[in-house]
């Protein structure tokens, strides 16, 4: 965590007698270390996003979130960890901590947050696994995206090394910590530990100091901040006033960008310093009134400066909100960013220049209360280069011990676990700790690897000569800049290609010589771009297309993206079109004519140009545009984006996102990307698809719940092709997900009763197949307001067997009695069953039908996460770190078999669906077959070792048979699947060994 920040300060002597009296007032006798914060008070209802949270959620909308907002927090912790206790300490640490259990939402295009109810139990994930694989099991699970709009409740990740050596990895999303949170959060879970073992916190025996059982809620300094917004005004004038002219600073882009560079792929370079560097430097600093923390950014901005060659810099630094007594102990995104700009003319001393820099930074932190994205919004089309790059590329920091977790009688050790992706292009960096090291954080697809290497080497160096000659001018400090000058790092503009012409190199290394368009070569540079042509008709930008190598691949807004990186903006093409296969001529030559798209209208023409232009008109409240005006030119940013997003998306019913917008910037780009997308969903609805059945039952609309998730996706599938009128339920962040011809989209979620209601009495049949799986009285709710709205047609809930509990025999009838135990999902399925089976038949409600699933296996990432993780998880995990596997041994408790029931994802669909014509008015089973554990070891170790001999018999070879039946692989239950039979029959490719092969990306084998 950074020692100082730009918003630290000295605090004044009184507020530390405050908080010295606060601590002692929690150390009073009847305090509770174990005191969770009380039950949410009544109608405090929803609350804005604060300033920092509505950047999060940006990012998450405009699809730039990815992992770059994940917090991973691990520790290894060696000695006797009591596992429930842990349990029970994060349990309490969410319930004392509203923020730590709160959703957003969006409500008439403003974003809110949501306080949900204090979980009766978390979820601890135990994995047992070797040390030396432990970091890509980390690494994988701080990579799994949130759903910000159900509540990112922190994941819990125990890796068992030993009986006495664990990992354990705490993942949070960045838009409910900080770096500070941390802090108080490693310090609460050591004291809830604590009081749960019964042992005392330190080494002292001393008791745990008492948290304070009501720290402040997030939400109410959200509305502080919001209630303080009409106080801003002079703020934002002075940052308008200081940043007029400013530009980020121009760094040399690789020739080669990344394959990945769609996803903000990440590098990291450190360089050891002597032990003593960071104290001389502190008094470097001292002696010129300045901290550590502003010498380091004086050596960031002298860095850029040789590196770059420009004087007027600007450099990021984070910034506090948390001041005064009561934001202590608030865990929460309590940060801001602040735009450092410093002159670094004139060949000054250092010492100058950390003068320089404290001038600015102090001046920096007289308005560090203005969030950056009201200065950003203020700004408008200046708050970006010409090219799009942001203001705020290159960042500076200082980085003191990382916090850890302290749990009574273990010893703890930090473990660094990277998510990969870049938050800004370049960020520099000292490491303040028993080991300092001179850090430079890079985006690869803003610095190659030779380039960040030779600049963390002299970022070093440059630490280590002014430490030893302060008065040293920037001209004499080690830094050099990169071979390349910015512009050269790309081909110069090349002549336009006539319509009736392409260019098609093989290697970007011969661009110049051949007169090739540099977007063509850049392109065919992809290892994953077979072939790749770029055509300038004349009168229109660029358009580029191009076929991949593979069924699978970057998309076309991931190229684009990289092209954008690496060219100056007027050779990016408008456009990247993915083709099956070039045109050709009878003799071999790519036939452009019969290129899509070609020639482009002079102007976005039709329904649908109309459309696009009218809407930037009126989301930007300017006159109408014309076709080639930039979205950042007419005063767009972010919000904007997904604003205009969803205005088109509703009124085109075509998939669009913010991120598109922010890519296509111009309406005749944006019109060309829909009219695609509108030839896409043509060409799908022209796709032969089977008759509709005759139904016995009035055609009439379907309601789908959960339309985004791994069964709701192949029900929407199954609808379509019968042809019904569908109606899906999902949340505003997801409705542009929700895929389907016909399929109209309404907004609601789980955790809204109202929504599901009005939902379900405007649809003539409800398909019930959404579920939160970890919240079971979030599900029963949703049941019980559903099954109140219902007033006609059959209903049908995709249940599951769990609901059966463990039978007393090995094969299990339809609807035989469940059997305790029961776990807390089964019996949250259970009641959902009974309500609805109780409800039916009243009025005109037509029949009622739990469809009870097992595991459901499909190409869909919401069930590859479940394959990988779930029921199977222990399985899957062993078999790709080719780990030896304990299966039960038949006989093993009296049972002869142990295995999983399993149903093809379209099977399911197909069974559900045909409960809407024939309802069972009862419990049906839709399990499409049975396999064994040897057997589906054997099979993953076929999919996920590959191409190696003997590789998947190395596995399988491991496996060993045991009485010690592990509880995730004590399944010994065969379910009988009578009624359904007809729709669950297996067709070509639904065969159990086929769709594992789907779902591990590896069905050519």
């Amino acid at each position: 965590m950074a020692t100082e920040s730009a918003g630290t300060s000295a605090e004044s002597l009184q507020e530390e007698l405050l908080r010295r009296a606060r601590e002692r007032a929690a150390s009073r006798p009847g305090a509770s270390a174990g005191a969770a914060a009380p039950a949410d008070a009544p109608g405090r209802g929803r609350a804005p996003l604060s300033h920092a949270q509505r950047r999060m959620w940006l990012m998450d909308r405009l699809g730039h979130g990815g992992a770059s907002y994940s917090v991973p927090f691990a520790t290894r912790l060696r000695g006797p960890l009591d596992l429930d206790a842990l349990h029970t300490a994060l349990t309490a640490l969410v319930a004392r901590h509203e923020i730590l259990r709160t959703r957003y939402g969006q409500r008439d295009g403003d974003p809110f947050q949501e306080v949900l109810p204090a979980p009766r139990a978390g979820d601890v994930r135990v994995v047992e696994t070797p040390p030396e694989q432990a970091h890509d099991l980390l690494v994988e699970e701080a990579r799994r995206p949130f759903d910000l709009s159900a509540g990112p409740l922190p994941r819990v990740l125990v890796l068992r090394h030993g009986a006495e050596d664990h990992t354990v990895l705490l993942t949070f999303h960045h838009i409910a910590v900080d770096g500070a949170s941390l802090e108080i959060i490693a310090r609460e879970v050591g004291e809830l530990y604590a009081a749960a073992t019964g042992r005392p916190a330190d080494a002292t025996g001393n008791p745990p100091p008492q948290a304070d059982a009501r720290p402040l809620r997030y939400a109410d300094f959200a509305r502080r901040e919001h209630a303080a917004a009409d106080r801003l005004e002079e703020g934002l004038r002075h940052w308008t006033g200081r940043l007029d002219g400013a530009a980020p600073p121009p760094l040399p882009r690789p020739v080669h960008p990344p394959a990945d560079s769609g996803v903000r792929p990440a590098g990291v370079r450190t360089v050891p310093l002597p032990s003593r560097l960071p104290e001389d430097l502190r008094a470097l600093g001292a002696a010129h009134r300045a901290t550590l923390f502003t010498t380091v950014l004086a050596a960031a901005f002298a860095a850029l400066h040789r590196f770059t060659g420009e004087e007027d810099l600007l450099i990021g630094v984070a910034s506090t909100h948390r001041r005064g007594v009561d934001m202590r102990g608030l865990v929460g995104l309590c940060v801001n960013t602040l735009p450092v700009r410093v002159d670094t003319s004139g060949d000054p001393a250092f010492t100058v220049l950390v003068e320089r820099v404290r001038d600015a930074l102090l001046e920096a932190q007289r308005h560090r209360d203005v969030p950056f994205d009201l200065v950003v919004e203020r700004l408008g089309a200046t708050a970006r280069a010409a090219d799009g790059t942001a203001l705020v590329r290159v960042t500076s920091d200082v980085m003191a011990e990382p916090t850890v977790l302290r749990l009574p009688g273990t010893r703890s050790e930090h473990v660094d676990v990277g998510v990969g992706e870049a938050k800004f292009d370049l960020s520099f960096g000292l490491l303040d700790t028993g080991r300092p090291a001179a850090l430079v954080q890079f985006g690869r697809a803003a610095l190659d690897e030779a380039t960040a290497a030779s600049l963390a080497d002299g970022f070093a160096a440059l630490l280590t000569r002014v430490a030893a000659d302060p008065g040293a001018r920037l001209s004499e400090l080690p830094v050099r800049g990169p071979a390349q000058s910015p512009a050269s790092a790309v081909p110069a503009r090349v002549p336009a290609v006539p319509a009736g012409g392409a260019d098609r190199l093989g290697e970007a290394d011969d661009m110049p010589a051949r007169g090739g368009h540099p977007a063509a070569a850049l392109l065919l540079a992809h290892p994953q771009v077979a072939e790749a042509v770029v055509v300038e008709p004349d009168g229109g930008p660029p358009l580029a297309y191009a076929v991949l190598r593979g069924v699978s691949g970057p998309s076309r807004a991931e190229l684009r993206s990289a092209l954008r990186a690496s060219l100056p903006p007027e050779s990016v093409p408008a456009a990247v079109t993915l083709l099956d296969a070039l045109p050709r001529t009878p003799r071999g030559a790519t036939d452009t004519s019969r290129l899509p798209g070609l020639p482009p209208a002079p102007a976005p023409g039709g329904p649908l140009g109309k459309t696009v232009t009218e809407a930037f008109a009126a989301v930007l409240d300017r006159p109408v545009p014309g076709p080639d005006e930039d979205f950042f030119d007419l005063g767009g940013h972010s919000l904007i984006a997904v604003r205009l997003a969803e205005r088109l998306r509703g009124a085109l019913t075509l998939p669009l996102t913010g991120l598109d917008i922010l890519q296509a910037r111009t309406p005749r780009t944006l019109t060309a990307l829909l009219e695609e997308r509108a030839a896409q969903r043509a060409t799908a609805a022209t796709t032969p698809t089977r008759p509709a059945r005759s139904r016995g039952v009035r055609r009439g609309t379907v309601l789908v719940t959960g339309a985004t998730g791994g069964v709701g996706s192949f029900v929407l599938r199954e609808l379509a092709a019968q042809g019904r009128p569908v109606l899906a339920l999902a949340r505003p962040e997801s409705a542009h997900l929700v895929d389907g011809e016909g399929v109209d989209v309404v907004e609601g979620d789980l955790t809204d009763p109202g929504s599901l209601r009005a939902a379900v009495e405007s649809a003539d049949a409800v398909i019930h197949a959404a579920c939160t799986f970890v919240r079971p009285e979030v599900d029963v709710a949703a049941m019980r307001a559903m099954v109140e709205a219902w007033r006609r047609g059959p209903f049908v809930f995709v249940s599951s067997v769990d609901a059966y509990g463990h039978p007393a025999g090995d094969v299990v009838a339809e609807g035989a009695p469940s059997r305790q135990p029961l776990s807390p999902y089964g019996r949250a399925k259970l009641d959902c069953e009974r309500m609805l089976l109780d409800a039916a038949g009243a009025g005109d409600r037509g029949g009622a039908s739990a469809v009870r699933s097992p595991l459901v296996w499909g190409p869909h990432e919401r069930l590859r996460d479940q394959l990988r993780w779930g029921a199977t998880g222990v399985l899957y995990q062993a078999v790709s770190r080719r780990q030896p596997v304990g299966l039960p041994r038949p006989g093993t408790h009296g049972h002869a078999w142990y295995g999983a029931p399993w149903v093809h994802a379209a099977a399911l669909a197909r069974a559900v669906t045909s409960c809407l014509d024939e309802p069972v008015h009862g419990v049906a089973n839709a399990v499409g077959g049975h396999v064994s554990w040897q057997d589906l070891t054997t099979r993953l170790a076929e999919l996920l070792h590959p191409g190696r001999a003997g590789a998947g018999d190395g596995v399988a070879g491991a496996v060993r048979e045991t009485d010690d039946v592990h509880p995730d692989l004590d399944h010994h239950w065969q379910y009988r699947a009578d009624r359904l039979a007809p729709s669950l029959r297996e067709r070509p490719g639904e065969d159990w060994r086929t769709v594992l092969a789907e779902m591990t990306g590896t069905s050519g084998l």
